[in-house]
């Protein structure tokens, strides 16, 4: 599949967007879905998980609450057309494109919109995307589809299409990023880091894990960011285990304190980076030192190691070996994907392998997130770093610039 290989490292840093950006962005993402469309030999594609609606037409609307409620969705095909059927009265979320589209009004079935009138709805849905297929893909019966409830499938599958799986489809599409993509991700991690730099500064005892996490929220929506995926910022001893998500404790001075941002940020592209310090600022403790000298050997030995051609199963055999103490804790992946959210691809540690472990290769143009998450079993403190990277034909450029503690090494 095409993508960014011959991206010019010297200059990752320094893109800016231009006029032609946007268009750029948006005519690469729908050639990306066309061309898996037609590797897969399926005449369209049947989007509603709104992250994958976003990719391939670049239109949003309430993302996290169509998440939840299938009210909005949208149908690819593999010439280019697009069919948007969009939610009541908001067909003002695709002015100023210039795709080939045509609009309709969504038929809802879940049972919040439909009640016990979901399955004759279901019914009346289905036979309109039957419809279109006819019509628009006159003797294809192969639909992939990325997300759809059970009555809904059983109904195309009953009235003879074949559905194929189209979230797959989509995660592969998405994963390798055009030059014009990193110009977005980059506008994402610098509101991301402008987040960071203000928890750095109010961060002080005697607040509360929330007040600091708000500062994170402030800097993404002042910057016409979107959403926050998780809450995963903790202190002290719920730094271990990893996974602990923000509360009213009240921050203790030289304790740890550690986050993963997830920020869904300008442009609908997630930043990804997490980051340990230590409330007020304090000098480490021998013990904190030794955790982050692992944390930030791992991240860096791993960010070293990743090449373009490079087997995922190799790049977990020759990762870098987690100390006996803390490898029960470690965090579920070595690395993966990113891009409008965490992405294909997603690589396990070697322990791991056999029961959740799957190869590919790795690809120039992806945009990864390497990690680590170093604390003792049964321990009272951990610490949290990754790094958001670009992987090139020279290996991973960090497109995160907020340091590391590297005083504490």
């Amino acid at each position: 599949m095409s993508g960014s290989h011959m991206i010019d490292v010297s200059s990752v840093a320094n893109l800016k967007r231009t006029e032609s950006t946007l268009f750029n962005v948006r005519a690469y993402r729908l050639a990306r879905v066309l061309e898996v469309l037609k590797k897969n030999d399926c005449a369209a594609i049947l989007l509603y998980d709104p992250v994958n609606i976003r990719y391939a037409t670049d239109t949003s609307n309430m993302q996290i609450w169509t998440g939840r409620n299938p009210s909005r969705y949208v149908m690819v095909f593999a010439d280019g057309r697009v069919i948007g059927w969009e939610f009541h009265s908001c067909d003002h979320v695709w002015d100023g494109l210039t795709l080939d589209f045509e609009l309709r009004s969504a038929v809802a079935w879940n049972f919040f919109s439909a009640g016990n009138d979901a399955e004759r709805r279901a019914s009346v849905w289905g036979a309109e995307i039957v419809d279109v297929m006819r019509e628009s893909a006159a003797g294809e019966l192969r639909l992939a589809v990325d997300r759809l409830d059970p009555i809904g499938a059983a109904y195309l599958v009953k009235n003879g299409l074949t559905l194929l799986d189209g979230q797959a489809m989509m995660e592969i599409a998405r994963s390798v990023k055009s030059v014009d993509e990193l110009v977005l991700i980059g506008e994402s991690l610098h509101v991301c880091e402008k987040g960071i730099e203000r928890m750095h500064q109010e961060l002080r005892p005697g607040m509360t894990e929330q007040d600091l996490w708000a500062n994170l929220h402030y800097e993404n929506i002042r910057h016409g960011g979107e959403w926050i995926e998780t809450r995963l910022l903790a202190s002290g001893d719920k730094t271990n285990p990893w996974m602990h998500e923000c509360s009213a404790r009240v921050l203790q001075g030289g304790e740890l304190l550690a986050f993963d941002t997830d920020m869904v940020g300008p442009n609908g592209y997630c930043s990804d980076i997490s980051r340990t310090w230590t409330v007020g600022h304090t000098r480490p403790s021998d013990e904190q030192r030794k955790l982050y000298e692992a944390a930030y050997s791992q991240v860096h030995f791993n960010m070293d190691l990743i090449r373009p051609g490079m087997a995922f199963r190799e790049f977990s055999e020759k990762a870098w070996k987690i100390p006996e103490i803390y490898l029960k804790n470690r965090y579920s992946c070595v690395a993966h994907g990113i891009g409008m959210v965490d992405e294909y691809p997603n690589i396990v540690h070697q322990v791991d392998w056999d029961s959740s472990g799957y190869d590919g290769l790795f690809e120039a143009g992806m945009t990864l997130c390497v990690e680590s998450y170093i604390g003792a079993e049964n321990g009272s403190q951990g610490v949290k770093l990754e790094q958001q990277v670009l992987l090139t034909g020279g290996g991973c450029v960090p497109l995160a610039s907020c340091s590391f503690e590297t005083d504490w090494l």
